[in-house]
């Protein structure tokens, strides 16, 4: 304690008040004179060893409440204002502290509040679905981040840029690439924009993927990328400056709100078109179709990676030559979703893609191995579900690996047409047709499911089940 500045004027000026003590009249008590005690509350000075121990004795004070008070206060105000409603009032650590301490009853209450209103607005938004399933549009919205009304827009539209693939159509024949892409970007760049592609060691680029400087004319890329991630990196790059014009074409349309956003859809369509360019639309359709659809060949054929490629199936929506219309989700071992898409925009009202008992969870037990499973929603959709772990940037022997998983859906319909479909249980079987599908749902509180071992909350459309004779299997009884 003797080596920690303590500074707790707020603490000791409500002490204070509530033994109904003047300034004069505590100082007096503690020995020190009464401008001494005004340094103090106003955290001008902090509180001495002795002047601890003296609290103590004198007003009966334990040490231990003018140590971190304030603490758990401080960490649940930040949460309130990263609201996306509050998050260009942000005040500093030191305000936040200072609000806590001056003031706890005044920020218990706001927390509170600000709890309240989060619970309240993901009712709205569970409601919101709901109508939207039964076909009934409602114009409820919240305050929304940029990156949210970004991802918002992607994943409701379908995930094809005609424009965009034209583009990367033009580009591939300026490039005549052979067998060699990533050497004929590095050639282009060079050539064209005396842009030189050079990676780097991790100790001289710890936190990027990758740099582009101005004033060398050099792209840098971190090593820790996969040759599969280097060459998307080069690909987007080239992309963004040949592509100008149709990706700024692509974000007008899209009709993004403010300039950080149409900031992030162009890296977005940037990324679009990388694996456009990569992964040409004409040869690829035709190599999933002859494939299957089976990722490993796919990948292999165009020297790309898992995720690239599955990413790849969910853009086949060129007119005459369509694909299976897949849709994706990606989230990491603590359920965060990262990206959703889909061929025809992700189905959120008929798949959710928030159930615990998704297979793109279980992936993760058994990382790299591919998961096939059939799904069935509350209402009878059946979708069959590809799932798989991903390998982020490789980290050094210290570092923990960023591992995620990728879902790739469509309808069961499509399972013949895909190789994986011979892999669901009850094929084998004298009937077909009849899969064993598991039951899901599209997210807890939109599903009422009775008895689920993996629900997470209560459904929102029905009263919880409050019965002390009866406990049901699961966590959320429900009437």
């Amino acid at each position: 304690m003797a080596d920690q500045k303590i500074f707790a004027g707020p603490r000791i000026r409500r002490i204070r008040g509530a033994k109904g003590l003047t300034q004069t009249a505590m100082a007096e008590g503690l020995g020190i004179s009464p401008s001494y005690l005004n340094l103090i509350e106003r955290n001008q000075r902090p509180l001495t060893v002795q002047l601890i121990l003296k609290l103590a004795s004198v007003y009966k004070v334990d040490p231990h409440e003018l140590q971190g008070e304030a603490r758990g206060s401080v960490a649940a105000l930040k949460e309130v204002f990263t609201d996306p409603l509050l998050v260009g009032e942000l005040p500093g650590d030191q305000e936040l502290i200072e609000l806590a301490e001056a003031a706890p009853n005044a920020s218990a209450a706001v927390i509170k509040l600000f709890r309240a209103y989060r619970e309240q607005a993901e009712r709205l938004s569970d409601i919101n679905e709901l109508l939207a399933r039964e076909g009934r549009a409602t114009a409820l919205s919240g305050a929304r981040l940029p990156i949210d009304e970004v991802h918002e827009i992607f994943e409701r539209r379908a995930n094809h840029f005609p424009s965009l693939e034209e583009e990367a159509e033009a580009f591939t024949s300026v490039l005549d690439p052979g067998d060699d892409l990533f050497g004929a970007l590095k050639a282009w760049l060079r050539r064209e924009y005396g842009i030189v592609v050079k990676v780097l060691p991790v100790a001289t680029m710890p936190n990027w993927r990758r740099r582009y400087d101005r004033h060398s004319q050099r792209l840098f890329l971190s090593e820790r990328l996969s040759p599969f991630d280097q060459l998307r990196e080069v690909a987007m790059e080239a992309c963004l400056i040949r592509m100008t014009v149709a990706v700024a074409g692509e974000i007008q349309a899209l009709k993004l709100s403010t300039d950080e956003a149409r900031r992030l859809a162009r890296f977005e369509l940037g990324r679009y078109a990388a694996h456009a360019l990569m992964m040409p639309y004409q040869a690829f359709h035709a190599a999933a179709v002859r494939s299957r659809y089976d990722i490993d060949v796919l990948r292999s054929r165009f020297g790309v990676s898992f995720e690239q490629a599955a990413n790849r199936l969910t853009m086949l929506q060129r007119p005459g030559a369509t694909g299976v219309p897949f849709f994706m989700l990606e989230v990491d071992n603590a359920g965060n979703r990262f990206r959703r898409a889909g061929s025809q925009g992700f189905p959120h009202s008929r798949f959710g893609g928030s159930c615990p008992k998704l297979p793109v969870h279980v992936a993760f037990t058994l990382p790299g191995q591919i998961f096939v499973e059939a799904v069935e929603m509350p209402d009878g959709a059946e979708f069959l579900c590809i799932a798989r772990t991903l390998e982020g940037p490789q980290g050094a022997f210290s570092e923990r690996p960023r591992r995620t998983a990728l879902l790739l859906g469509c309808d069961i319909g499509f399972r013949d047409d895909i190789v994986y479909g011979a892999a669901l249980p009850g094929l084998a079987a004298a009937k077909p047709a009849a899969v064993t599908a598991t039951p899901v749902g599209p997210a807890c509180r939109l599903c009422e499911r009775a008895g689920c071992l993996a629900r997470a909350e209560p459904p929102v459309t029905r009263p919880l089940g409050l019965d002390e004779m009866v406990t049901g299997l699961s966590a959320f009884d429900f009437q």
